[in-house]
């Protein structure tokens, strides 16, 4: 497969990668005041050979330019309580426990996967420009 393929392909699986981040952000976010509720966090791995789950193939057999998410862990940081012995979800402590979601860590990550994608995107589209003109030379 040419370079600019494989390129595309990169740029194709990084753009799965960031709007997974992406969608974790947002389930956070709207998570923030659910009590109990635990950060959703997501790791990359490098993808090796076939079926790396975004319909590339084996693009790039045992080179490493494509990046998959791994498993979605939780965030194991204790949750937030609060004394509020009145509340109906409060324990026998007469304490609430509130999520683990810090709302200006999910806006700056969410923003910082936005502009990974966005990267991403315009790196696809110089190499699809790419392979476009490399034709339209081979059809002269």
């Amino acid at each position: 497969m040419n370079e600019m393929m494989k390129t595309m392909a990169a740029s194709a699986s990084g753009m799965a990668a960031q709007a997974a981040r992406i969608r974790l952000g947002s389930e956070n976010i709207a998570n923030v005041d659910t009590p109990g509720y635990h950060r959703k966090t997501v790791s990359f791995e490098e993808a090796f050979g076939e079926g790396f789950g975004h319909g590339i193939g084996d693009a790039f057999g045992d080179d490493p330019r494509a990046v998959t998410t791994g498993p979605v862990q939780l965030d194991r940081n204790e949750l937030d309580r609060t004394y509020d012995p009145t509340s109906p979800l409060a324990g026998k402590d007469g304490y609430v426990e509130g999520s683990n979601v810090d709302l200006l860590v999910e806006i700056a990550d969410a923003r910082e996967a936005n502009r990974s994608y966005e990267a991403n995107l315009k790196m696809f589209d110089q190499a699809r420009q790419m392979a476009s003109s490399l034709l339209d030379l081979i059809r002269r």
